[in-house]
């Protein structure tokens, strides 16, 4: 009996789920208003709540997508994401993982490319900003290493840190939407990579070249410093080692390092 309980409860929850956000679904079986009459006004009422509360939801997590696709239309998008992909957790800000995927699925949005990427940058803003605090790695740490031991260093990642490659300028068009400036002088086009990580209480965004992108991904990926700086070099030959380095230490993308080669003994 409890069985049969449970996957009658089962079913009555879906049922309500689904016509919550479904405007053509008819009224969910037993939901009635006070003394029995009829519910219907009041649940399209408590739907529209709802399915707002969702979109505004999406604005507050993609607000660079919100300008660059307009009020109106970012609406409208995103009220058809909220009934493809209804949320699977009661936390609003873990919502819209799949939105940039769903972005790219549509065909009348094709001929701004950029869009999905600079979607899948806003997420993983919003992923740092609520990750895990750890202390950043700070550059004093190498003055412990021996000069003939800083290649074979690899990397702890910070759990704030994220990257988003991109073929097109992500970094600056979600930069400049966010800030309400235009976007004159971008070339969308642009490779650009976005490295971001979150060392204290600011999410902090940086773009990275293509040699940049190749260095980060590298340690991102666990590879040592010595495997980061052949790849990065590989991109661009004239890569700088320093200034990469340097980068590496300011943006607080890492909590510790350690030697991936054990030392022998004798050595």
């Amino acid at each position: 009996m409890r069985v049969m309980a449970s996957a009658v409860a089962t079913d009555i929850i879906a049922a309500f789920g689904s016509a919550l956000l479904e405007p053509e679904l008819p009224l969910p079986a037993g939901v009635v208003g006070p003394r029995g009459k009829k519910a219907e006004k009041r649940f399209a009422v408590y739907r529209n709540n709802v399915t707002v509360s969702l979109v505004n939801a999406l604005g507050d997590i993609f607000p660079a997508m919100k300008t660059l696709l307009g009020e109106n239309n970012f609406g409208h998008i995103a009220r058809n994401f909220v009934r493809a992909c209804p949320p699977g957790s009661p936390l609003l800000f873990e919502y819209g993982d799949d939105f940039p995927d769903f972005i790219a699925s549509l065909e009348q949005l094709a001929k701004y490319p950029y869009l999905p990427d600079v979607a899948r940058l806003e997420r993983a803003w919003l992923d740092a900003f609520h990750a895990a605090d750890a202390e950043p790695l700070g550059g004093d740490t190498l003055a412990a290493i021996a000069p003939d031991q800083l290649g074979d260093l690899a990397f702890t990642v910070h759990p704030a840190t994220r990257i988003v490659e991109s073929d097109y300028a992500i970094v600056s068009i979600m930069t400049r939407s966010r800030a309400g400036e235009p976007l004159a002088g971008i070339r969308p086009d642009a490779s650009e990579t976005g490295l971001v990580t979150r060392p204290h209480t600011i999410v902090e965004l940086r773009a990275l070249d293509h040699a940049g992108s190749a260095f980060f991904r590298s340690l991102l990926d666990g590879q040592t410093l010595g495997a980061a700086v052949g790849n990065a070099a590989e991109a661009d030959e004239n890569f700088d080692v320093a200034a990469a380095i340097a980068a590496l230490f300011e943006s607080g993308a890492f909590t510790a390092l350690s030697l991936a080669r054990p030392v022998a003994e004798g050595e």
